[in-house]
């Protein structure tokens, strides 16, 4: 099959690509492609979600900004608020969608509801992120050291983060037909 029928066939919006019969119908990689693209919504709101637990907390800009300042422009991070969070949502949203992926590529559990599974491997992989984060592009990257305080934040930020996503992707990818029907979204609820 070529490429454009592939895309084509992604993009058609007669069949539900939601849910165990979509996901019958589907091959592995077009499950995989559509719960990437799935993951990429759920890393934009796990990213929002993650934030607005960090920031009244920590009372700083993600260290994006940091990053932004010492790699890109110069000067101090503060000077660069709109660059530090518009980079800490690109790797938010990016993540999500490896994410998103990556658990539609893992079926070991498949007896275990889906947003069950989400939130457990949504947990371990917002802890995964969070190490990398703190050990290599803190420490090593902007050799930055975070006091215990900050750093048990900085891991609550992203255990949040991978709750949110795992939740999300595991709700929307394999756990039901129709997330606005099953949910009652219509209802006010």
């Amino acid at each position: 099959m070529s490429l454009s029928n592939r895309l084509r066939r992604l993009r058609s919006t007669g069949e539900s690509k939601e849910g165990p019969r979509a996901m019958a119908e589907q091959s592995r990689a077009e499950h995989a492609t559509y719960a990437a693209i799935r993951g990429l919504q759920a890393g934009f709101v796990a990213t929002i979600i993650m934030t607005a637990f960090r920031l009244p907390i920590l009372r700083s800009l993600p260290p994006s900004a940091n990053f932004y300042s010492q790699y890109v422009s110069g000067g101090d991070p503060e000077d660069h608020p709109i660059a530090g969070l518009l980079l800490h949502f690109v790797y938010g949203i990016q993540a999500g969608a490896l994410f998103g992926g990556l658990f539609a590529l893992q079926d070991a559990e498949r007896s275990i509801e889906p947003e069950q599974r989400g939130i457990v491997w949504g947990s371990i992989y917002g802890m995964a992120l969070s190490a990398f984060g703190s050990q290599i592009m803190l420490k090593e990257v902007l050799d930055i050291r975070l006091d215990a305080d900050e750093l048990a934040l900085f891991h609550a930020g992203h255990l949040v983060y991978g709750l949110s996503l795992g939740a999300w992707v595991g709700s929307r990818t394999e756990g039901v037909e129709d997330p606005e029907e099953e949910y009652e979204y219509d209802d006010g609820n």
